[in-house]
């Protein structure tokens, strides 16, 4: 099997850990095989897009969704160090509101499952990362919405020092409380 599987404060939300194998020339690993991911998940889910972001220490990008096309997501960095962060929005789950945070780089090569129906966001916390992502449907700015960072209901103890950078619509995201969520 391509990786193995481990829980996160969130049962929904999965840490994929790969098979690495190195050598004397360096090293190589499956970042994703779909029958291995349906194996160790359960799921069997289609990716049609595949993202790739780049950001300095300090910006923090997030928290993001998407209502209607909802996304799920499968994260990784391939260059960096990142903390990311999942927060449920399905009001009918005994998590909804709690966020489930992990530290991501190109060193761990972890990488993180995240569900539809949650929020998703990450501090950079190296000098540069960069995060690649696919999804398991296309980003839509209609349905787009953005979830308050640093809102305090959250419960997110984000590992800043100083102001992190932010794009205006990360800024002024909307409280959990005001949130449009999922049933």
């Amino acid at each position: 099997m391509a990786y193995s599987v481990l829980s996160t404060a969130i049962p929904d939300v999965l840490v994929l850990e790969p098979r690495v194998f190195p050598d004397a020339r360096g090293g190589f690993f499956e970042s994703y095989n779909r029958l291995d991911f349906q194996r160790a998940t359960g799921l069997d889910r289609e990716f049609v897009q595949d993202n790739h972001s780049w950001s300095e220490r300090g910006v923090v990008r997030g928290l993001h969704y998407q209502i209607e096309q909802t996304q799920g997501k499968l994260v990784r960095v391939v260059a960096g160090e990142i903390f990311d962060v999942a927060v449920d929005l399905r009001r009918r789950s005994p998590s909804f509101g709690r966020a489930t945070t992990m530290i991501l780089s190109s060193e761990n090569r972890k990488q993180l499952w995240i569900p539809e129906g949650f929020a998703h966001g990450f501090l950079v916390t190296s000098e540069r990362a960069e995060v690649l992502y696919k999804t398991t449907d296309y980003w839509s700015a209609a349905h787009e919405r953005t979830l308050l960072w640093n809102d305090s209901a959250l419960g997110i103890d984000w590992p800043l020092s100083g102001s992190p950078l932010l794009a205006p619509r990360d800024a002024t995201g909307t409280s959990l409380a005001s949130a449009e969520c999922f049933p």
